[in-house]
């Protein structure tokens, strides 16, 4: 029998007249993916366009990314359309809450190149996923933890980046056992205000994306699990505010809960380990924990983000509480050797006049571990240069432009002063270092931005007393420039790469491009997701898996994913199982 419907006891709705987002009507190649099957990653017969990862040290990359993200800074409070979610109708998915046991997937920062994405949602889709310990069935329930394109958020960055992978990786046709998708937007999914977002998972009817079905309706949400378990999903973006339609939307929902009911609550970053650099994301966290769930009785048993791109977990001796940030769903391998051994949550330097008591929470474990992180960061020699290629001729020219600044002679070329040159290259160092770090420290980024600009002057001045002894300089004019880039851009080109890798090396050792370390590495490997089992008995058992090596190399199949990877990739538990006891009874949790 299907449980009864909730939703009226949360929030009764008048939609105002608003201008609600239309939803997006899914594409014709789309409309049987059970039937029609490709035979190679050809953008024709797939219906989408296979995506390579994104290059973030490429300059159109950052010129652009670093556009939307002022303008989004900006007008960000013009763009935000949760509010206006008002309109939409509200939901309290409690299908779920009669079933004997249930499995439920957690996956973040997934929609980046095709290889990792896919990787990802092919095991997702599977029946059976072999952990080498045991078998865990695929999940009823898959929740998407944000970020679910890069670098920014569009209808055809959606269906290159996630809808075409995750259809292709899991093509069954619907049924009344089909599992559900739920989404929460992270800060790239936010770019255009949620806009593409909505239009996708907002849909209205019988929506899908593959086979999971997408009934959700607006950007946050809340599922009714067995044996009196919850999940709620949070759309809160770094310091923004719960706006009002949410905040009532979900003390709506803890207006229901008894006294024991266990939580689980889902937000887009993991503020309490971003607290050194961004002292006010956790306080909108806070607030929630502080007015909608210590009122109501239930116990937050769990917390769980994505953004950051890998898998840590903090717990505490004095707090039956798990802190966990899962963000291995496909973007790029992000360095965990920086993390705090030990946190404090709320923070001591929170502005919140009113917080709750204090915790102490220690680093029980990351994936990969603190010493594969080290190795991986001091490889970027071997990667920066040779995956950013566009990165890599931008310094190339800027050193040929130098060059040129010293080599001026004569008045034979364009006039280049050399003071401009310079004061390019020191205010680009220094922008790279300050306007790339998180948080609000400035003089170590600045004094390391500097330092780094006078070693590519350096660099340019011993580059110039090398060009000079060579017999280019001689020849006629405008044969010396054309040699010079032909020649000297390249070499110089990798060079300074080289250079950039080292600075970065350095820097990441006093918390300064930490993030720039590993995404210009772009690597893809070392993957994770979370498989949550609510046991029969009511008890949560949370395996976080991970993948070391990711395939890139599929094969077409006639049934169930359209490929498979031509060496079966090898998943494994790469934390020891999180076990939560049964919600305790009513009239034993109003005792304690």
């Amino acid at each position: 029998m299907r449980p009864r419907d909730c939703s009226h006891r949360v929030l009764q709705l008048v939609s105002p007249p608003v201008t609600v987002i239309p939803p997006r009507e899914p594409s014709d190649t789309y409309l049987d993916t059970s039937r029609r099957r490709p035979s190679r990653l050809d953008p024709e017969e797939l219906g989408f366009t296979p995506r390579r990862q994104v290059a973030w040290l490429s300059p159109t990359q950052l010129a652009a990314t670093g556009i939307r993200v002022a303008f989004a800074a900006q007008f960000g409070a013009y763009l935000d359309k949760r509010e206006l979610q008002l309109a939409l109708p509200t939901q309290v998915h409690d299908e779920y809450a009669a079933k004997d046991e249930l499995w439920i997937d957690y996956i973040a920062d997934l929609g980046d190149g095709f290889d990792a994405t896919y990787s990802m949602a092919y095991l997702l889709a599977q029946d059976q996923l072999d952990t080498g310990e045991r078998a865990l069935p695929r999940a009823d329930v898959l929740v998407l933890g944000g970020d679910q394109v890069y670098p920014t958020a569009s209808g055809a960055a959606y269906e290159d980046r996630f809808e075409g992978p995750y259809k292709a990786a899991f093509p069954k046709a619907l049924s009344d056992t089909s599992p559900h998708m739920f989404a929460l937007p992270g800060n790239h999914d936010w770019y255009d205000g949620l806009t593409a977002f909505l239009r996708l998972f907002a849909r209205r009817g019988d929506s899908h994306i593959g086979g999971w079905k997408t009934p959700q309706t607006r950007s946050y949400f809340a599922l009714k699990l067995p044996h009196r378990w919850w999940l709620l999903a949070l759309d809160a973006q770094g310091e923004a505010y719960l706006d009002d339609p949410q905040l009532e939307f979900f003390k709506g929902i803890a207006a229901t809960f008894e006294a024991g009911d266990r939580v689980i609550i889902a937000t887009p970053q993991p503020s309490w380990v971003q607290t050194e650099a961004h002292p006010r994301y956790y306080d909108t966290l806070d607030y929630f924990l502080r007015t909608v769930m210590d009122p109501s009785g239930a116990e937050v048993a769990v917390m769980v983000s994505g953004d950051l791109h890998h898998y840590s977990r903090y717990s505490s001796p004095n707090l039956p509480r798990q802190l966990i940030n899962c963000g291995g769903g496909g973007a790029y391998t992000a360095a965990t050797h920086h993390l705090p051994e030990e946190i404090t949550v709320p923070p001591k330097h929170s502005v919140t006049r009113r917080a709750s008591p204090q915790t102490k929470y220690r680093l029980a474990k990351t994936y990969p571990s603190k010493m594969r992180s080290k190795w991986l960061g001091s490889g970027v020699f071997g990667r920066l240069p040779w995956r950013n290629p566009g990165f890599t001729t931008f310094l190339g020219i800027l050193h040929t432009m130098l060059l040129l600044a010293f080599q001026n002679e004569a008045g034979r070329i364009l006039t280049i002063p050399i003071f401009l040159m310079v004061s390019v290259v020191m205010a680009a160092c220094v922008f790279f270092a300050v306007g790339l770090t998180e948080g609000q420290q400035r003089f170590v980024p600045f004094l390391l931005g500097g330092l780094h600009g006078v070693a590519h002057i350096l660099f340019g001045v011993g580059g110039w007393l090398i060009w000079r002894e060579l017999p280019f300089r001689d020849l006629k004019w405008p044969l010396p420039a054309l040699s010079a880039v032909v020649v000297y851009l390249p070499v110089a080109g990798v060079a300074a790469a080289l250079l950039v890798s080292l600075y970065l090396l350095i820097a990441a050792n006093f918390k300064v491009n930490v993030n720039e370390l590993f995404a210009g590495q772009g690597i893809e490997d070392f993957k994770s997701f979370l498989r949550m089992h609510i046991a029969p008995d009511g008890t949560l058992n949370i395996y976080a898996i991970g993948v070391d090596k990711i395939s890139k190399r599929w094969v077409s199949q006639p049934a169930d994913s359209w490929f498979r990877p031509k060496e079966p990739m090898k998943a494994r538990l790469v934390d020891d199982p999180v076990v939560f006891a049964p919600a305790a009874a009513p009239s034993d949790a109003s005792v304690s």
